[in-house]
Order: C-alpha cells, then sequence, then structure tokens
C-alpha cells in the first residue's frame, strides 16, 4: 500500500474550481490517487491518472449505492444521513446492478445507433431554424441562442416532453447539477416538484415515447417504476441530458474560435469537425468528474489502497484527459490529435447511453455554424470568459460572438 498524505486543496480557493487544470497537474506528477481536502465538501479520495481513472471507473469495489456512503456525505449531499435516497431517487448514476441493470434497459433502445442516426434530419432542421433567428446586428450569445434551445429541444423530442417550461427548468438545473457552496434547497424543492407533475401528466395520458414507457414500464417481476425511480429517471435524462450537450457544444465553439489555425483547418476540412468534438471532450469536456463512488470495503486502486467504510471517490475525467503519459502535449488544443480511449463518457457499465446523441449534435451544430457564418469570431477575450466553478460541469454562461 503506498503512504499517502492529505493535500488540503482549500488553500487555492475559487480558482480551483474554475480552473483546476494546473493544481490537478501538479498532484498527478506525484501520483495518480490522492487523498484531499475539496474547496466545498471537505475529505474525500481523488483519482487524478488515467490508468487510475480508467480502472476506478471499472472496479467493480466502488460501488454507486447512495447507502454505502459516509453519515457525513449523506448529510452533506441531502442535510439527512438518514435520507434513503437524494431528493430525485435513484437513477442509472446513482445504482449498481441489478438496479442498474434494471434502469439501464429502459433506456438504451431510445439511444440505438440506428434510433440516433434517424434524428439527425430533425437536429439539422431545428440547428436551421435557430441559426435563422440570430440578430440582425451581427451579435449573439452562442449559448443562449445555439447551445442551450438545442440540446434542450432534441432532449424534451427524444424523451417525449411536449410542455417543458425550458427557461425554469434550465435555471433549476444549472444550480442542481453543478452546485457551488450556496443553498440550493429551494431549486431543488422547485425542480422536484416540476418533475412530478409532468410525471403526472403522462400517467393521465399516455404515450409512447421514452416517458411514457418508462411510466408504463414493468421489470423482470412485474412490477412498475416506483414514483421515486421516476421522478430520477426524468431528471438524469432530462436535466443531465441537456446540461452536458449544452456545454460540449458551446466548450468546442470557444475552443474552435480560440485557435484560428485549428478554425481554418476545420474549415478547409470539413471531416475534421469529427475530430473537434473528440478533441472538445477530451481537451474541455463538459463533465470535470464523474459522479461520486463509495468504497464499500477496502479497494486497491494502481497500488494505493483505498479503505472500505463508505469512503468517498472522486474520478476526475478532466484530469485523466490531460495525462501526459496517455496523450501527449496534453494541455495543447489539436484537432489532429488521436484522442481514442478518453473518458469523457465515462467506461465501463456506466458509460453514457446519451454519447452518440450528444456527439451527433454537436458535429450538426458546429457543421452548420461555421458554414453559415464564415466571418464569425469570438466577441470576448477567452480569458474574460466566466467559467461556472462547480465540481460537477466545466462550462460557462455565455459565449459573445460577432459575425
Amino acid at each position: 500500500m503506498t503512504a499517502i498524505g492529505m493535500v488540503d486543496l482549500r488553500i487555492h480557493g475559487k480558482h480551483f474550481l474554475e480552473d483546476p487544470y494546473p493544481f490537478l497537474a501538479e498532484l498527478r506528477r506525484s501520483g495518480p490517487v490522492h487523498r484531499v481536502i475539496m474547496p466545498e465538501y471537505g475529505e474525500t479520495w481523488l483519482i487524478v491518472g488515467y490508468e487510475a481513472a480508467k480502472a476506478a471507473l471499472a472496479a467493480p469495489g466502488l460501488t454507486k449505492d447512495w447507502k454505502t456512503a459516509t453519515a457525513r456525505w449523506r448529510s452533506w449531499f441531502a442535510g439527512d444521513p438518514e435520507a434513503e435516497s437524494p431528493v430525485y431517487g435513484k437513477h442509472m448514476l446513482m445504482t449498481d446492478p441489478p438496479d442498474h441493470t434494471r434502469l439501464r434497459r429502459l433506456v438504451v433502445k431510445a439511444f440505438t445507433p440506428q434510433r440516433i442516426a434517424a434524428l439527425s434530419s430533425r437536429i439539422e432542421e431545428i440547428t436551421i431554424s435557430l441559426l435563422d433567428a440570430f440578430p440582425a446586428n451581427g451579435r449573439v450569445d452562442l449559448v443562449s441562442a445555439l447551445a442551450f434551445p438545442l440540446s434542450i429541444s432534441v432532449i424534451c423530442e427524444v424523451i417525449g416532453v411536449e410542455s417543458l417550461d425550458r427557461d425554469r427548468f434550465h435555471h433549476w438545473t444549472n444550480k442542481v447539477v453543478n452546485p457551488v457552496d450556496e443553498d440550493i434547497s429551494v431549486p431543488a424543492q422547485e425542480l422536484s416538484d416540476y418533475l412530478d407533475s409532468l410525471i403526472e401528466l403522462k400517467q393521465a395520458q399516455p404515450t409512447d415515447d421514452l416517458f411514457g414507457s418508462l411510466v408504463k414500464a414493468t421489470d423482470d417481476t412485474g412490477g412498475r417504476l416506483s414514483p421515486t425511480e421516476l421522478r430520477a429517471m426524468a431528471f438524469a435524462l432530462l436535466g443531465a441530458g441537456h446540461e452536458t450537450t449544452m456545454t460540449l457544444i458551446s466548450n468546442a465553439i470557444l475552443a474552435l474560435l480560440s485557435h484560428p489555425e485549428q478554425l481554418a483547418a476545420a474549415r478547409s476540412d470539413d471531416s475534421l469537425i469529427d475530430n473537434v468534438v473528440e478533441e472538445t471532450l477530451r481537451h474541455e469536456g463538459p463533465i470535470k468528474n464523474a459522479t461520486w463512488r463509495f468504497a464499500a470495503e477496502p479497494v486497491e486502486i494502481c497500488g494505493t489502497t483505498i479503505p472500505g467504510g463508505g469512503s468517498e471517490v472522486l474520478i476526475s475525467l478532466a484530469s485523466a484527459s490531460h495525462d501526459p503519459q496517455r496523450y501527449p502535449e496534453p494541455d495543447r488544443f489539436d484537432i489532429h490529435r488521436d484522442t481514442r480511449g478518453h473518458l469523457a463518457f465515462g467506461y465501463g457499465i456506466h458509460f453514457c447511453p446519451g454519447a452518440a446523441l450528444a456527439r451527433l449534435e454537436g458535429k450538426i451544430a458546429l457543421r452548420s455554424l461555421l458554414s453559415r457564418f464564415a466571418d464569425l469570431a469570438l466577441d470576448i477575450n477567452p480569458a474574460d470568459i466566466n467559467w461556472r466553478p462547480g465540481y460537477l460541469m466545466r462550462a460557462f454562461e455565455s459565449l459573445p460572438a460577432r459575425y
């Protein structure tokens, strides 16, 4: 077992949350697994190396089961260490087999390659309509005018939610998905109530879309999803689904417009747009850290033993994708790079079922945007981008551009 000392990341303050890369690089140089004190929630195990992250993501000894966590962590997350589950209930990101297998089986049918490919023309249609609505004055916020409405429109159509109050929903998920040292109890409860109302509507008016199928679905024993499971699934699919895709699109646009030589290459060779999406996922992926895991029993990761008893484990996807032992010159944005093996969508049984859809939306959005506006440029200094400081998302609120 490797001896591990405590690293107090609180000394970096908000800088660690806003731009973690320099601090993660320093940690990687001294090892792939660390015991740290995080700015927002105290002590945890943090995994920063690529091979260690990949091993941890697939380690059966690291559970997603909320009940195995320490009372301190449960109290921090839900305000009640005796709670059976978080406010939204258990979804795929918070369960292990066999529950995870049962829930995932209900969802993957909506994200088959054939279904995703069939969505291509509809995604293009939505994208073109959004570009047509860009202001005539040549100034636009590419998050609010393109990335957000495209991602929320597509996920609503896939799931089958027609009457979503999108602005309010985005406000709630923005707070809840990427919490920053603040009381989120009010938006969390409002979002919970709103999701319950959507479920009640589907129950009253049955449909054959994904959401309707989940409401009607039965498991192998004939039992239906519980109300909390339905709420949790709605939160994971609608909330996490649109936030991550919106962020991927926004980050890709920023990366291209901040690197003129890469932008020129992508404009001259349309096939490189696929590479742009993959390099964005590696270089500035939407998710900084995988959702929590817990060591119910001792688990060894790359020579370091994480003790049991519910030890909290945070896997830094951002750090893994910037590990120079896996990707040479990892801090350089290079759309010609071989990005195979990046962990932006996770690894193992929890690999994101919506990965293909997110990739497709990103490619269509970028191709359409670059072909429509040949003189598109940032209307802000990249150094002035206001990155959100939460622990989960690598995202910003707005991206001013001119054309």
